[in-house]
């Protein structure tokens, strides 16, 4: 009877083994080409869908932060006024022209803000589709591990983009149209706006993916919560050169994209702990001194 039982434990054993290894590269290309196909056609439909509706969506959405009546200036003025401090924090937004330099640049600028904003929006299916390529090759215990990966990678993308737009753009866009040269009209293409925007969003929300990141490594064991702690000094460099790179030369905006960018690095330290437990207890842990 034991061996019986022993033989169906091996003949299992065989059968998840040979579904593992059932698949050879060739079927891992053509379902990874599958799911590649998926995504674009995801970006296609939605970038086709707002390229019709493309007026609201650069009145509303691309040249909102170029309004007077966008939400984070009013945001602002309603808190200055509620604290007291008249128009302190009152900001509003620069008036100023674009301009389109070549002759097919509206259309092609059309089209790239459909694409971008069509993967803004499908971003969350595509991380679904990376992640049923990926996890047929996981055990089960890392497929539990790993549960609702997909949706705090989704929600950290898209909050990372909703801070770019709703607060690092509007103070970038005021900075940049305010700085003027003595003898030089400030009349910006459309094409380098659109730039500008796209590096105030889709950058940062890669960036507030740190936490995700930090947690697969302190999974394999490369980074630890000890050794985040260690280079806390370094990591705050870093930091600070990031955020020079990513916005512009002013104070307000540098601060405003490191401060939660060092928040989520000690986030990334407390989940680096949680990971791998017993190692970080063991390096806290006061070691015995040897007798004799």
């Amino acid at each position: 009877m034991i061996m019986a039982l022993d033989q169906v434990d091996v003949d299992k054993l065989e059968e998840q083994e040979s579904s593992v290894t059932e698949m050879s590269f060739l079927d891992h290309l053509e379902e990874l080409r599958w799911h590649i196909l998926k995504s674009l056609s995801a970006i296609a439909v939605f970038g086709v869908v707002l390229f019709i509706f493309q007026e609201w969506m650069f009145k509303t959405i691309v040249f909102g932060p170029t309004k007077g009546d966008f939400i984070t200036y009013r945001v602002l003025c309603g808190l200055s006024k509620s604290l007291g401090l008249g128009d302190a924090i009152c900001f509003t937004a620069p008036e100023f022209k674009m301009q389109a330099t070549t002759f097919g640049e509206p259309f092609v600028t059309s089209m790239l803000v459909a694409f971008w904003m069509g993967l803004v929006i499908a971003s969350p299916y595509i991380l679904r589709q990376i992640w049923l390529f990926i996890s047929p090759g996981l055990y089960d215990k890392e497929r539990k591990a790993a549960r609702g990966m997909v949706t705090i990678c989704s929600a950290l993308f898209m909050l990372g983009v909703f801070f770019g737009y709703f607060v690092l753009a509007p103070f970038s866009i005021r900075f940049l149209v305010g700085y003027t040269i003595p003898g030089v009209t400030n009349i910006p293409t459309m094409s380098s706006y659109l730039n500008y925007l796209i590096m105030f969003t889709i950058p940062i929300g890669l960036v507030f993916e740190l936490p995700i990141v930090v947690y697969f490594l302190a999974r394999i064991g490369l980074v630890t919560g000890n050794d985040m702690r260690s280079y806390r000094r370094h990591a705050i460099v870093v930091i600070l050169i990031v955020a020079g790179i990513i916005t512009p030369p002013d104070v307000v905006s540098q601060m405003m994209v490191t401060i939660p960018l060092y928040i989520l690095y000690e986030v990334s330290i407390v989940i680096a702990k949680r990971v791998a437990p017993k190692e970080e207890e063991d390096d806290d842990a006061p070691k015995a001194l040897p007798q004799g």
